[in-house]
């Protein structure tokens, strides 16, 4: 349906691990926007092992990266200090003017930048309207704030008309 396609993502996978990031990069991509809860690590976990070693792999083949999330700043700094990545906390996604801040602090574009999110209401809509490339993926922990519970459902739909279109 047309009326849902501001909110479809450019991929739908699994998993923020799950992206060919050395093809990306060879496509010409040099910065990943990244939302962190239910992205990277649960709701309010710390960046583990996994994450780190992702966040190692993207640097040393030459990516710039932004962890870019609505929290504040007391939940995003350690994470991107940990994951040594530049982050924007409050970012009141999916208003676009943080998604091209970030950009701003990689020094990126829209045409060599993309967003890995799991949420499509605020990161991929957002990423959407900052005309850049989103990757939605499906949420780490199953037990979910009610809130984030009741945009789930609303998020099904939106994606039973992305995945026959696709």
């Amino acid at each position: 349906m047309a009326l849902f396609s501001n909110f479809y993502p450019t991929r739908y996978l699994d998993s923020a691990y799950d992206i060919a990031y050395e093809k990306l990069f060879c496509d010409g991509y040099r910065g990943i926007i990244f939302d962190v809860d239910n992205t990277l690590v649960e709701h309010g976990a710390p960046i583990d092992d996994r994450a780190q070693a992702l966040f190692e792999r993207l640097h040393e083949l030459g990516y710039e990266t932004c962890i870019l999330s609505n929290n504040k700043e007391d939940r995003v700094k350690p994470l991107a200090d940990a994951a040594n990545s530049i982050y924007v906390s409050k970012a009141a996604k999916p208003n676009p003017k943080n998604y091209i801040k970030a950009m701003e602090l990689m020094g990126t574009d829209a045409d060599n930048t993309f967003f890995v999110g799991d949420q499509i209401f605020t990161d991929v809509w957002g990423a959407n309207k900052a005309h850049i490339r989103s990757y939605l993926v499906k949420p780490i922990a199953k037990h979910e704030e009610i809130q984030i519970v009741l945009k789930r459902y609303l998020e099904s739909v939106i994606l039973y008309f992305y995945q026959r279109k696709h």
